[in-house]
């Protein structure tokens, strides 16, 4: 009875699970904020520089500004903006589903400085006489539209009226003043400190009130901005733009299915991988692995996160690295029921042997998305979160989730006598009488001798090193707008284009692109790349004219970049890479011994190289999403380098002393024979992913997605013919200067395995 209690507790639970999560998953998706790239929409990154030629901006000068925005953003109704200050100077703004970008960019930087002044120009009202929220878009009675104004004080508005309406005429004129100018063309007027005539009216007698109104020749739209910024408040400062993007709501629409739709494929097919290969193991991993997702997305929700595109990805890769830590125990758990122990025993055995491998290897890609999320942008930042949740929720399904699930069902006995359950041949099952070791058991790489045959790979990869900094420096990376400063548009259309045609129909407008590139399965999508930062006019200009000559229904994404970002974006790759392999050395030499800090550090070197070279001989284009690659496949290469190091370090310590450089080629090669098949089946079910992702995904990310690929071979390459055999070599040098002997004592630590070696 009690032994079939536990598998009652077992199905209780995951149907106790799934009916919780099946139940909410649909709230939990609503409530989720998709990102502009999700759903359209603008970002934007202001510069706020002072409104005179001289001024300083102060703190209180960007905090007021941004406050200032906020309220405008208010006014468009946006439902989740995102208005952040960064740096002393500057202010990023998101805003994801606005319907009218043009009209959203006009309203945000615009100025609305009101003033009433006599005929000599004497100021005698602004802004600050205003009745907050007094202002709004109404229609005179010739129907016209004007601006109605509330006034704080009748009596000040009185005074005023009564002494100018006993000037004689033209001088009893009150005269308001607008410094309302849209685009550019207020930095010029500002400059010039011309303010713009808005009415005037002649006055004859005293005006007892706070009502007043503005008529011009305004738009009822223009009339609804002017009160919604008048309402706001006047900016303190002047707006510059430093970086812009704009996503148009089909593209989002079309990115977001295309992205879920190749993420489905490339989970259901580590789902099959895992039911195939480990079977009752890989049911439970496949139940942790539904409760992951669900943990993450619920995660977001909770904390109001903003879901990106390269967020989903993120997500699919947590994915993966969660299915990383159910191999790493299931393959513990194969090996120590092949050497004949009880089901129970293996899993025991098996699920404390795995986890130091699985909190290191975690841990160091943990350090690489952090270090990401400080240094990134915006959507890198979305990714790195994603990441970062991701690797805590892999600790508590992967890890404690798995290990109850599947620790019931083999605490219930039925289990017994039935390795292949686990995906374990009988006919390969010892005697536990026979005293076999998991360090004797055969693998299917035992034909394979890493250690001496490593000079061969280490002249192959000095081969591929010089070939690949010739291909650098004939062609050079073929850096995308996120580093060289411009603007980037991507044009979707429902016709066939060529580049020919776009060039003339660019052209007309007095724009000459850098390059153009067609993309698309029906050559609908035109990318564009110009040397010029488009101004927020320039923008829409440009957007008008693409659907002016190809339809209303064309999707226009344009992206700007100064050169001042530009820049600093380069600086932050850079500074991003430094600090996540310094952390990840130290974190490495700590724990394990600074050998195989040096040797962890070079193999993650090797790999970065070669993705920048495959790029640079295809000329790919490199954007900040490269980089957003690259750190994380500094976290799966180090991952993939901290597995083969801790089963080196544990077989060591199962043989106590190496007696010469034979003994430890033996150790090192056994060690990596045996952990092979644990990083084969990672890369695939991660492979399948980026894949999929590639195949099926947006656009957008598939340049992310190609460095995944190059990246998840070279970061398996490198963990054991480089970083492995770097080690190797640099331990036999340590055993000559003691002689030639190796003397290895196993200590317990705290996480259940071996301290560092000495």
């Amino acid at each position: 009875m009690k032994l079939r209690s536990r598998i009652a507790a077992f199905l209780l639970i995951v149907i106790a699970l799934f009916a919780t999560m099946g139940t909410t998953i649909n709230g939990v998706l609503k409530d989720i904020n998709l990102g502009l790239d999700l759903q359209g929409g603008f970002e934007v990154l202001y510069e706020v520089q002072p409104l005179k030629d001289g001024g300083k901006v102060t703190e209180e000068d960007v905090k007021a500004t941004a406050d200032a925005i906020s309220r405008r953003v208010n006014v468009l109704g946006v439902s989740e903006p995102s208005i952040q200050i960064e740096g002393k100077n500057r202010i990023r703004v998101q805003l994801a589903g606005v319907k009218n970008q043009d009209q959203a960019r006009e309203v945000l930087s615009s100025q609305a400085n009101l003033t009433f002044r006599d005929f000599d120009d004497k100021l005698l009202l602004n802004g600050n006489d205003l009745v907050q929220g007094g202002a709004k878009a109404a229609f005179n009675q010739e129907n016209k539209p004007i601006v109605t104004l509330k006034l704080k004080d009748a009596q000040k508005f009185a005074d005023i009226t009564s002494e100018i309406s006993q000037r004689p005429a033209p001088q009893n004129l009150l005269v308001i003043w607008l410094d309302y100018q849209k685009g550019d063309s207020y930095v010029k007027e500002a400059q010039k400190e011309e303010p713009a005539y808005a009415s005037a009216a002649t006055v004859t007698k005293v005006l007892n009130t706070t009502d007043v109104e503005i008529s011009g020749n305004f738009t009822v739209q223009e009339t609804k901005d002017l009160a919604g910024i008048l309402n706001a408040g006047a900016l303190p400062a002047k707006l510059v733009e430093m970086y812009s993007t704009s996503v148009g709501a089909q593209f989002g629409d079309d990115a977001l299915k295309a992205t879920v739709f190749a993420s489905i494929i490339g989970v259901a097919a580590i789902f099959i991988f895992m039911l195939v290969v480990y079977r009752l193991p890989g049911l439970v991993a496949v139940i942790t692995l539904a409760i992951f997702t669900y943990i993450v997305l619920w995660v977001f929700e909770m904390i109001n996160a903003v879901l990106t595109l390269p967020g989903i990805a993120a997500l699919v890769l947590g994915i993966g690295m969660a299915v990383d830590a159910n191999i790493l125990m299931y393959e513990r758990i194969k090996e120590e029921l092949r050497v004949g122990k009880s089901v129970k025993a293996a899993f025991k055995s098996g699920s404390k042997s795995s986890f130091t491998a699985i909190f290191d290897a975690n841990i160091t890609t943990l350090l690489a998305a952090a270090v990401l999320f400080y240094f990134g942008t915006s959507s890198v930042k979305g990714f790195a979160t994603t990441l970062i949740i991701s690797i805590v929720v892999t600790f508590i399904t992967a890890i404690a989730g798995t290990r109850i699930l599947l620790g019931l069902l083999v605490q219930s006995g039925y289990l017994d006598n039935k390795p292949w359950l686990f995906g374990v041949n009988k006919k390969k099952v010892h005697k536990l009488s026979e005293g076999i070791d998991t360090l004797d058991l055969k693998t299917h790489f035992d034909r394979f001798d890493f250690v001496h045959n490593r000079k061969k790979f280490f002249a192959l990869s000095a081969v591929l090193i010089l070939a690949g900094m010739i291909v650098l420096g004939i062609f050079k990376l073929n850096l995308g707008i996120d580093f060289t400063a411009g603007s980037r548009v991507e044009v979707q259309t429902t016709q066939t284009l060529n580049s020919e045609e776009v060039q003339k129909v660019v052209e007309k407008e007095g724009l000459t692109p850098k390059d153009i590139s067609i993309a698309g399965d029906k050559s609908e999508t035109a990318v564009l790349r110009f040397v010029e930062d488009f101004s927020k006019d320039e923008v829409k200009q440009f957007r008008d004219h693409m659907k002016a000559q190809y339809g209303d229904d064309t999707e226009v994404v344009i992206s700007t970049v100064s050169t001042t970002i530009g820049a600093e974006l380069v600086s932050n790759a850079i500074k991003a890479l430094v600090y996540a392999a310094i952390g990840i050395i130290i974190y490495v030499a700590v724990r394990f011994e600074w050998r195989m800090g040096v040797g962890t550090i070079i193999s993650l070197l090797h790999d970065v190289f070669f993705m920048i070279a495959i790029f640079s001989l295809f000329r790919i284009e490199v954007d900040i999403t490269f980089i957003a690659a690259v750190l994380t496949i500094v976290g799966y290469s180090i991952n993939d380098t901290i597995v083969t190091f801790d089963r080196i370090r544990e077989n060591l310590h199962r043989v106590g002393v190496i007696k010469n450089a034979e003994d430890l080629a033996h150790i090192v090669n056994k060690s990596l024979r045996q952990t092979l098949t644990r990083s084969v089946n990672t890369v695939v079910t991660v492979l399948v992913v980026v894949i999929a992702l590639m195949i099926f995904g947006a656009t957008s990310i598939q340049t992310f997605s190609l460095a995944l690929l190059i990246g998840l071979v070279t970061g398996v390459y490198s963990s054991i013919y480089i970083a492995a055999q770097i080690w190797y070599v640099l331990k036999v040098r340590q055993m000559k200067k003691q002689g030639g002997k190796l003397d290895v004592s196993k200590k317990e630590s705290k996480w259940g395995s071996d301290e560092p070696m000495v």
